[in-house]
């Protein structure tokens, strides 16, 4: 009996010991929450239960839920972690950037395709573009 007993107060220490929220930063992001949470296990140790929360809605209308799921990271994975969490983001970024400077190659090469188009369709219809061009600008003289 007291094998049994002994192993329910572990039980009860285990279950509430690393509860003890130290320290708690919640972030909200569009459907998503996430909790930032520093606690303590059994032997003080810290770590940060790292939660994100998102609503789940049923298509067919019934009661809403949330999806939860966890990471916890120890002090001593704190640097590596955040090594690999920056070189993540950074990828991300660049990856994002190249794409939008090729798009915007792609849309310059596109309205020099166009001009060069319409430049050879005026030559085919004898309307050459060589000459003068004359630009008729008047300045007003500013009213104080």
């Amino acid at each position: 009996m007291f094998a049994i007993m002994e192993d329910s107060v572990k039980k009860i220490q285990v279950e509430g010991g690393d509860k003890e929220i130290l320290y708690s930063k919640t972030i909200k992001a569009g459907k998503r929450i996430y909790y930032l949470d520093v606690k303590k296990n059994l032997k003080d140790d810290l770590f940060l239960a790292v939660t994100e929360s998102k609503k789940v809605q049923p298509k067919n209308g019934t009661q809403v839920s949330f999806e939860k799921h966890k990471i916890f990271l120890y002090r001593e994975d704190f640097e590596k972690f955040m090594n690999g969490l920056n070189e993540a983001i950074d990828f991300i970024n660049r990856k994002e950037m190249l794409e939008v400077i090729s798009d915007m190659n792609a849309e310059a090469d596109e309205n020099a395709e166009a001009e060069l188009d319409a430049i050879a369709e005026m030559n085919t219809k004898g309307m050459e573009l060589d000459g003068e061009i004359k630009i008729d600008i008047d300045f007003e003289e500013p009213t104080l």
